[in-house]
């Protein structure tokens, strides 16, 4: 999330000088790779070049792609296949075993279908869009390569696809994605030919809510920054001294236990952490936050002390069901042997990243399935 919010930024800024530029986005792969479909790398006329597709490796081809094949400003697709014995004569030293796909393509500011333009958008109404973007295309179709069907957080669609048939399948298919939050790679074959779409489910950054605004939750905002995420610190102590302290925080709420459920919103989105140290905030926050639909809650102290928190919320007439029990984590964090703050920190982090990605945080070298999962591509035969 970091890398893409540093592109939103870079796009931003080049807008102002008016300099031409591209982006590349890793649209398929196969086998190992260093990187996974979604994956951008921002770049000028004039050589700056910010993100990744790969560990390094194909960066520079990748530049020189829009230097010398792209004379007419069209997108193209280029693939590299480090499978190949030629890897060794193409000089990239791939070495990862296998297949990439990139999209390259000139940006404009005012084109409705400029791709960072659409995940700004999202990033601002915090709410998840799609993307489908069209990068292999075969047979004597009206479709090219680039054109793409974006349905916005407000559910409104906009496409330069005439293909109705194609645009119809990619409607019901982003819609499907959207709902299964799962992106997806399709082929669909048309009675004229073939076309390969990357269907994009794009997220907004994680929300996450910190009660608490001791030293030792600084260390857990600078970890979820170094991540892209949006944080939000919340001091039920009203210390105006807290905002010199953190001011990498996105907002700052100065409350009192009595009045959070006022100046807090909480949702499906949010991550929630517990670190004020104080028995009486914990138990109202937890009156608020437990029976919500917040993704996440966790609580920093001993496995006791929250039994006791959930005991006296029953006395005290608060209910929740096992589902939402199942998300509150306490102790908080992963074991990894922490004692320190920052190492506190690099656990509750590493927890919450876990969750998100639906991992049980243990070793990799014991992991039997494969690190990053597989792109599943879904053959789609469309009837006029």
């Amino acid at each position: 999330m970091k890398e893409i919010t540093t592109i939103l930024q870079a796009f931003a800024e080049i807008q102002h000088d008016a300099e031409p530029s591209f982006l590349a986005t890793v649209v398929n792969v196969k086998g190992s790779t260093y990187r996974r479909p979604g994956a951008r790398m921002l770049m000028t006329q004039t050589g700056s070049i910010i993100g990744m597709i790969s560990g390094g490796c194909l960066e520079n081809d990748v530049f020189e792609h829009t230097r010398v094949s792209m004379p007419d400003g069209q997108p193209i697709a280029i693939t590299y296949d480090s499978t190949a014995d030629e890897d060794i004569v193409w000089g990239f030293g791939l070495g990862c075993n296998g297949l990439v796909q990139v999209l390259i393509e000139r940006l404009d500011r005012d084109d409705l279908l400029n791709p960072l333009v659409f995940i700004q958008e999202c990033f601002d109404k915090h709410q998840q869009g799609a993307i489908a973007t069209v990068f292999a295309v075969e047979g004597a179709i009206n479709i090219k390569v680039g054109e793409r069907l974006i349905i916005h957080p407000d559910n409104n669609i906009t496409s330069n696809i005439s293909e109705y048939s194609l645009k119809s399948a990619l409607i019901k298919d982003a819609q499907i994605a959207l709902q299964n939050q799962k992106s997806a790679i399709n082929k669909y074959q048309l009675s004229l030919g073939r076309v390969d779409v990357f269907i994009e489910v794009i997220q907004p950054p994680t929300n996450l809510i910190i009660f608490g605004a001791g030293q030792d939750a600084l260390p857990t905002v600078q970890f979820a920054k170094a991540l892209g995420w949006q944080v939000t610190i919340v001091d039920c102590r009203a210390n105006e001294a807290t905002k010199e302290r953190f001011t990498i925080a996105d907002q700052i709420i100065l409350s009192r236990r009595e009045i959070l459920h006022k100046q807090i919103s909480v949702n499906e989105q949010t991550i929630a952490v517990v670190m004020t140290h104080n028995y009486l905030d914990d138990l109202e926050i937890l009156k608020m936050v437990l029976p919500s639909s917040a993704k996440y809650l966790g609580i920093l102290g001993p496995k006791r002390r929250t039994e006791k928190l959930l005991q006296d919320l029953l006395t005290a007439g608060v209910e929740y069901t096992s589902e939402q029990l199942e998300k509150l984590h306490s102790p908080i964090g992963l074991d990894i042997g922490a004692d320190t703050p920052e190492a506190i920190a690099l656990s509750i982090i590493a927890e919450i990243q876990a969750v998100l990605t639906n991992r049980c945080g243990g070793f990799l070298k014991n992991r039997t399935l494969p690190i990053h999962q597989q792109n599943e591509i879904k053959e789609i035969s469309i009837h006029l």
